[in-house]
This record gives structure tokens, C-alpha cells and sequence, in this order.
């Protein structure tokens, strides 16, 4: 399976999903912990919120910026969003993140759970975007699973792209990009590609904040 295919299954796997979506917020309190680390993290301005989901991280960027426009391309899942998401300083675009660009720039791009969710090959020409997408002195910001959460999914082997099973509770299933990054490993990456970048793990999850190259833009 390529990319574009891989992609597309996973596109309509949170389409079918999003009304279990929340279920791991509700069921975890490691997760329900994690989300209570938007206070401590360098959130100002203008947010750009990248795969935004059912919006659970929304209102609390949302509390902490001048705006934030979050972008996700399932219908069903924005449709979430903006019923838990009371703020007139947020504003949804539904889009697929891989052909979207920015139309401005922003003092903090955040994303949750979306890195792991891209292809290896792609990575580059996605932190290009989000460098593009940031004013000067903006900051990046992501939170992600880290290799332990490998033992909690249905990874798939020899896949030419890093990929999950995913099962609905109506018994349908979908292909997923799922790459578990190691914190170590993303930090050399990203510092490759000029960026600044400090990476801490919490239980089993990484918090990333990261500075584009100064030439970006």
C-alpha cells in the first residue's frame, strides 16, 4: 500500500471513528493528566492548532491565545469540536494537513497525536510547512505517543510506511500511519533539519517545543 492510499484509509478511519473518539479521554487519567500541560507550555498569540480532532485541546489553547484556527479534515470529528469549543476567538477550516497551507502566520503551531500520524518521507516537507507557518520567534509545540504505546496498538509488520490496525466498535477495521517516534531519535531529526528543539517524555508520551531554522520563511 503507498502512501496516498495509506493516507486515505486513515482519513476515513477517524471519519467512522468520531464518535469513539473521546472514549481513551474519559477511560485514561494518565491521558486526562496530560491534557493539563497546555498550562505549563509556551502558548501565546495566534495559535495554529494542527489536526484538531473532537477539539480537546482547543479550549484550552483557546484560554491561553489571542486566536487559534484549528484545522482537521474529518467533518464528523470538527463537527465535535466546535460543540465543545465556546470561544469566538477560534475558528475551524476543515482540510486534508497534507495539501493545506497556511494563509498567514502564527505565534504557536500545536499539535497532539498528529506527528506519529505522518509518513517517515514526509516529514520534511511537513516541518517545512509549520517553519513557514510561524512569525518570528513562534514556536512549535507537539505531544505524541512514545515507543511504549506500541504495545497498546495492532502494529502492522513489513509495511513499506509504519502502520496500525484500527477496530470500530461496529466490527470495521482501517490502516492507520502510526510511527512511534523515540524522543532521542526526533530531537537528532529535527536538529538536522535546523531546528531547535527540547523533547520531555511524561508517562510514556513526549512534549516537544521547538524553534524553526532563522532562515525559515
Amino acid at each position: 500500500m503507498d502512501d496516498d492510499a495509506l493516507l486515505a484509509e486513515q482519513r476515513a478511519y477517524y471519519r467512522a471513528a468520531a464518535a469513539e473518539y473521546d472514549r481513551p479521554y474519559a477511560e485514561y487519567e494518565a491521558l486526562q493528566e496530560l491534557l493539563t500541560v497546555v498550562d505549563d507550555l509556551p502558548i501565546a498569540g495566534d495559535v495554529l492548532e494542527l489536526a484538531c480532532g473532537t477539539g480537546q485541546w482547543t479550549p484550552r489553547l483557546a484560554s491561553r491565545a489571542r486566536s487559534v484556527t484549528a484545522v482537521d479534515a474529518a467533518t464528523e470529528v470538527l463537527a465535535l469540536a466546535r460543540a465543545r469549543t465556546a470561544s469566538p476567538a477560534v475558528q475551524f477550516i476543515e482540510a486534508d494537513l497534507f495539501e493545506w497551507q497556511p494563509p498567514r502566520r502564527y505565534d504557536t503551531v500545536f499539535f497532539a497525536f498528529w506527528l506519529s500520524h505522518i509518513p517517515p518521507t514526509r516529514l520534511p516537507d511537513f516541518w517545512q510547512t509549520v517553519a513557514a507557518a510561524l512569525a518570528p520567534g513562534g514556536k512549535a509545540i507537539f505531544i505524541d505517543d512514545g515507543p511504549a504505546a506500541a504495545a497498546s496498538e495492532e502494529v502492522l509488520t513489513n509495511q513499506p510506511t509504519p502502520a496500525a490496525l484500527r477496530r470500530l466498535d461496529d466490527g470495521s477495521q482501517y490502516r492507520i500511519v502510526k510511527v512511534f517516534h523515540d524522543a532521542q531519535t526526533l530531537t537528532d531529526d529535527l536538529t538536522a533539519l535546523g531546528w531547535s528543539v527540547h523533547i520531555q517524555t511524561k508517562a510514556g508520551n513526549f512534549i516537544g517545543i521547538a524553534e524553526p531554522p532563522t532562515t525559515s520563511g
